[in-house]
């Protein structure tokens, strides 16, 4: 059985859910005892730890610790809190925080807990033709606004887009919806760094699927980092248990857990150890 449920385009998101969580609890199959067979924890996430292959990392571990195993969506953080509020998952591992406190405010969570953190940038040509190199997210983009460079949003109401629309905003710019030079792809990260570099364009992203994606090209020089280390910029991601309250078959006692397990030393330390090209994808939230 797979480690994860799938990656999915945002018009087949409810079908694709149910289909697939139908498909977990009914594969066919030797039948086992259901003492032998844990039921899987469903669990909602971002696109970032499904596509730096961290959760690949994390969840064969859990499994071993624990004897739960953990089966996951990866959509935009948006629609993965649409999930928790539907009852469709059991917890989330997320990375739009006040998305996340006005869910939890509502009381769609239970518990929320900061596990890692990694930092956005806004990566572009390496030609630069926007000449932004070096500048604040905000002067950057006021630069490719005003010079109608073309960027590319994600436009999915992710944690990644939410940021940006952020940017935007402290720019005191509202990015045309539709226009030459703002192209919304309503895609995920890895694809819409695909897109930037194949058109030359701009566009904001995590650092972790940032270095996936350049681990992934062979002599990939199109696209380079040329906005970085502004607090601005910081991306903290969360795990949040379901409110049982608000859906009762809630597996509140494995999401709990594995909330707990995120944080132990050991999984802290396999979190940091978690490196392409030498470099870390997301820095644990304890020492």
């Amino acid at each position: 059985m797979a480690q994860y449920i799938a990656k999915h385009s945002p018009g087949f998101l409810p079908l694709l859910v149910a289909a697939t969580f139908l498909l977990l609890v009914g594969s066919p199959g030797p039948a086992v005892p259901a003492a032998q067979s844990p039921a899987p924890l469903l669990m909602a996430t971002t696109t970032s730890t499904d596509n730096t292959g961290l959760l690949d990392i994390l969840a064969p571990a859990f499994e071993k610790a624990t004897g739960i195993p953990l089966r996951w969506v990866a959509v935009g953080t948006g629609k993965a809190l649409k999930l928790g509020k539907n009852c469709d998952v059991d917890l989330l591992l997320v990375h739009a925080p006040e998305a996340e406190e006005a869910f939890m405010a509502a009381g769609f969570g239970l518990n929320r807990y900061q596990v890692m953190h990694n930092d956005f940038v806004l990566v572009g040509p390496g030609t630069d033709p926007a000449e932004i190199r070096g500048m604040s997210p905000i002067q950057a983009l006021r630069r490719i606004s005003g010079g109608k460079s073309l960027f590319l949003s994600r436009g999915d109401n992710s944690g990644t887009h939410k940021k940006e629309k952020a940017l935007w905003a402290a720019a005191g710019i509202e990015p045309p919806e539709a226009a030459p030079w703002y192209l919304q792809t309503g895609q995920g990260m890895l694809t819409t760094l695909t897109m930037a570099a194949e058109k030359m364009g701009y566009t904001l992203t995590d650092r972790g699927t940032w270095i996936r994606f350049t681990a992934g090209r062979s002599g990939n020089d199109s696209l380079a980092v040329l906005v970085q280390g502004d607090p601005v910029l910081f991306n903290q991601y969360s795990v949040i248990t379901i409110n049982p309250r608000h859906c009762p078959n809630t597996r509140t006692g494995p999401a709990a857990r594995f909330s707990r397990w995120l944080l132990e030393p050991e999984t802290q330390k396999m979190i940091g150890d978690f490196r392409l090209m030498g470099q870390p994808l997301f820095i644990p939230e304890l020492p």
